[in-house]
């Protein structure tokens, strides 16, 4: 079955970090772009990472400096590092993988419907 699976969510302080896993099965992310998207109750999806075919990246100005998003096709996993976590940054994330293979010039504002796989989400939480 392709699909794609998320972890690595959880409960965490402010100011601590967290590391999401974005897993391919049954597939290989070597031609995929992959986003991060995530959505919090009452708020629409907001793209928050992304990372090309070829590797480069972009955040949206929201998580800057903060999150770092990296991907090992060997292991056909995408990872999206989180630290200085904060309040707002509580949502489900959701990855998904696209075979257009690029992103935008900035931010990651990138349609659903240019998604070709999508994971199930995982609940991350900020409270102290």
């Amino acid at each position: 079955q392709l699909q794609l699976v998320e972890s690595g969510g959880g409960l965490v302080q402010p100011g601590g970090s967290l590391r999401l896993s974005c897993a391919a099965s049954g597939f290989s992310l070597d031609y995929y772009s992959i986003i991060w998207f995530r959505q919090a109750p009452g708020k629409e999806r907001e793209g928050v990472s992304c990372i090309s075919r070829s590797g480069s990246t972009n955040y949206a100005d929201s998580v800057k400096g903060r999150f770092t998003l990296s991907r090992d096709n060997a292991k056909t996993t995408a990872y999206l590092q989180m630290n200085s976590l904060k309040f707002e940054d509580a949502a489900v994330y959701y990855c998904g993988a696209s075979s257009v293979g690029t992103i935008p010039i900035n931010g990651c504002d990138v349609t659903a419907g240019a998604m070709d796989y999508w994971g199930k989400g995982t609940l991350v939480t900020v409270s102290s």
